[in-house]
């Protein structure tokens, strides 16, 4: 082959390679502005709330003080700029919560990000209608890194805001969801059953959240079944079957080993008659904690992206692509002793029948000391309580 033919040979593949990497740039420049919005913008309606300020503690600038009315065996001491203070009750100090760290966020999160998870009670994709029949917020600190969940009694008598021309100002903190919803046309404010449940959670507990994501129990169950089910050791029996003919069968577990499907799963989660509501919550934990488990597992982990394209359009969430990314990728950097459940202290809780005026009868409510509660919420807030867990958590 004489130097002209392969010069001329090299002189089209450089052509050509030129005009693949000029339609790629284009390509690029054109195409990227829309992926990157789509990567960056939320999966659903936002709450409409003011976001956190992203700080690990209270800025010390602002020098806010509380009174802790927590006894030293519920909360740990809590660390100040001098040193720790007491938490006795008798002492009953004002502190002040200072900044502890500097360190970058992993993940490209923010330091913290507060996200409301909702369970709601039907299978009903649309989710025109629903009770919250799980409320928790997670506080994740993607510096730590740490998730600390704090779960919300149902049943809590509070003040349901934004809804007054409808004659609704309290109800049970889970029918904040129902009026928000669709099918109710109470609500017209943004986010919907998650805005208004959001709002009254805001309202009441001074808990502002940045985000959310509820789904019901047909797609939680389909999520077991996607991963392959969970595996999860019971220390004794746990009895859902029929306590009188208006109680649903949830089924009998034996203690030891167990292996559930997506239906199981969702059955052992949704036991309380022979127990209680705190037991309920302990089992739903049990089962949060096996599917995080599973999520971390080999043959799981790479399929994660997969499993959540599969469910999009049937979870709620005001998440984006990129959020979605960023606690998938957080997920396996906690440590077990940093994934902490909690929940409302039993002592400042009450349950008795309350009037209802959308019902105009007596109906059964869990009544809260609140000014208490939000002392907890905010050392929630701070990440000063619980430094260990009052709940099972994940091993």
């Amino acid at each position: 082959m004489d130097n002209s033919t392969e010069r001329s040979k090299r002189i089209w593949i450089f052509a050509i390679l030129g005009v693949l990497l000029f339609t790629v740039i284009a390509g690029g420049l054109i195409l990227y502005p829309k992926a990157k919005q789509g990567w960056t913008a939320p999966l659903g309606p936002g709450l409409g709330l003011p976001t956190s300020t992203h700080e690990i503690f209270v800025p010390s600038e602002t020098q806010k003080k509380i009174t802790n009315p927590l006894p030293s065996e519920t909360i740990p001491p809590i660390p100040t700029s001098t040193g720790v203070v007491s938490t006795s009750p008798s002492e009953s100090p004002t502190v002040t919560i200072e900044p502890t760290t500097t360190a970058a966020p992993l993940c490209g999160g923010p330091p913290i990000m507060y996200v409301l998870a909702i369970g709601i009670d039907t299978k009903d994709l649309s989710y025109t209608y629903g009770l919250a029949d799980v409320i928790r917020i997670a506080r994740v600190d993607f510096v730590t890194p740490k998730v600390t969940v704090l779960s919300i009694p149902r049943d809590l008598w509070v003040e349901i805001p934004g809804i007054e021309d409808h004659g609704i100002t309290n109800g049970k903190i889970n029918q904040s969801f129902f009026y928000g919803g669709p099918g109710m046309n109470y609500y017209d404010g943004p986010g919907a059953g998650p805005g208004l449940l959001a709002r009254t959670i805001n309202h009441n507990l001074e808990l502002p959240a940045d985000h959310y994501g509820a789904l019901n129990m047909l797609v939680f169950e389909r999520i077991i079944d996607a991963v392959g089910g969970i595996d999860l050791y019971l220390p004794t029996d746990v009895d859902g079957t029929p306590v009188n003919q208006f109680t649903r069968d949830m089924g009998y577990f034996y203690a030891g080993q167990n292996h559930f499907n997506g239906d199981q799963a969702v059955r052992f989660s949704r036991i309380r008659k022979r127990y209680s509501d705190y037991q309920r919550v302990d089992n739903q934990n049990m089962v949060l904690c096996a599917l995080k488990e599973k999520l971390l597992s080999t043959s799981v982990l790479p399929r994660i992206p997969q499993i959540i394209k599969s469910f999009q359009g049937s979870v709620l969430t005001d998440l984006s692509l990129e959020q979605m990314s960023q606690l998938a990728c957080l997920l396996p950097k906690i440590e077990s002793e940093n994934l902490i459940f909690t929940g409302v202290p039993k002592d400042i809780l009450e349950h008795k029948r309350v009037y209802s005026t959308q019902m105009r009868n007596e109906t059964y409510a869990t009544i809260a000391e609140m000014e208490v509660l939000r002392d907890y919420v905010y050392h929630f807030k701070a990440g000063t309580w619980p430094e260990k867990p009052d709940e099972p958590s994940c091993q």
